[in-house]
């Protein structure tokens, strides 16, 4: 059974309402708020608003990423990037990989207190902490629901290092308190920008910001004095892997103020393998022999495909400028792990 029969009472006069019209909630979410939004942005969505019990997530198998901690307030995510690593998390959630985690969000509303709180038990040894590595704390709904600004001032607070990853452009309301932060601890941020192709943009990436805004956001944010690293990530076989797309994104991320370039391919992991293999082959149905050979093995494209990928990355960094066409602080670009060696999937 997938539902209970759990719903939230309506908020009287609210048109951000606890709608008796949504759907009831998830087995795994007692207690949630559900929540849907009057506006076109949110059309279509709904919001599960919890209390966490908790917000610092340790890594489990810490040696093969760059990061031991991190903070995630939202699951599901409103870019809806068909590639999304993370789909499968929702999962656990009594939800869809699909659908669901594009438009069934859930907000942990204490973040920010439970931030405070875990940052000052004794426990607490100041470790770095990483956000933006599950899914995008600046996606949509952070406008409405502004849970960064708290989890920002409570590790500006107590001087506890952390780093941003993100797609999106809301980052820069924050940016006063990212430098107030700057001041007392070190700071990382990273944008996400794999191809800068506006029709592929709006095919894979429907609801993050244009690439272009991105990239002026990294302008801004370099212009305020941080050390901007680009993810580019993920690159798509057959998509955006030929020299004409690696170049044009390169040129851009350069000229942006980008401080290092580090490219990603494509990985297909559970969850994400099944929703973007129908994208695929709806889409672009001649690339489906391409990936199932590239992706007969697993979630990761060879490795001899990503070194020659790095390498023509790497070219057009040194050809534009950037000369750190490598991983720059690598704290602040994290990859998910591989899966097991074991591992066998299908692609379509």
């Amino acid at each position: 059974m997938r539902w209970d029969n759990l719903t939230a009472p309506p908020t009287e006069g609210d048109p951000e309402r606890a709608a008796p019209a949504t759907p009831p909630l998830p087995l795994a979410l007692p207690g949630a708020v559900v929540r849907t939004f009057d506006t076109p942005e949110f059309a279509g969505m709904t919001f599960y608003e919890v209390q966490a019990k908790s917000i610092l997530n340790r890594v489990p198998g810490q040696s093969r990423v760059p990061f031991e901690w991190t903070i995630n307030p939202y699951r599901g995510c409103s870019h809806a990037c068909v590639y999304c690593f993370a789909r499968n998390t929702h999962t656990y959630l009594d939800l869809d990989a699909g659908a669901d985690f594009d438009r069934q969000v859930i907000v942990k509303v204490n973040a920010g207190e439970l931030v405070r709180r875990e940052l000052a038990a004794p426990k607490w040894r100041g470790a770095h902490v990483a956000m933006g590595t599950n899914v995008d704390c600046y996606q949509r709904a952070e406008g409405r629901y502004r849970l960064m600004p708290e989890i920002i001032a409570a590790l500006r607070d107590f001087a506890n290092p952390f780093s941003i990853l993100t797609k999106g452009t809301l980052i820069l309301r924050d940016l006063p308190l990212l430098r107030e932060a700057a001041e007392v601890t070190r700071v990382g941020i990273s944008y996400s920008v794999g191809f800068v192709d506006e029709q592929l943009w709006r095919a894979v990436e429907p609801g993050t910001p244009h690439p272009s805004r991105r990239l002026d956001a990294v302008r801004r944010l370099t212009d305020a004095g941080f050390e901007v690293g680009v993810l580019m990530a993920p690159i798509l076989p057959g998509l955006s892997d030929g020299d004409e797309s690696i170049d044009a994104t390169v040129a851009a991320i350069a000229a942006a103020g980008a401080t290092s370039v580090t490219p990603l391919a494509l990985h297909l992991r559970p969850g994400a393998r099944e929703w973007y293999a129908q994208w695929l082959a709806r889409d672009h149905p001649h690339l489906v022999p391409r990936y199932r050979e590239l992706y007969r093995a697993g979630a990761y494209a060879p490795q001899a495909y990503q070194r020659e990928l790095t390498a023509r990355v790497r070219i057009a960094a040194r050809r534009h400028g950037l000369h750190r066409g490598e991983l720059g602080d690598n704290r602040r670009l994290p990859e998910p792990p591989p899966p097991p060696a074991a591992e066998q999937l299908t692609l379509l």
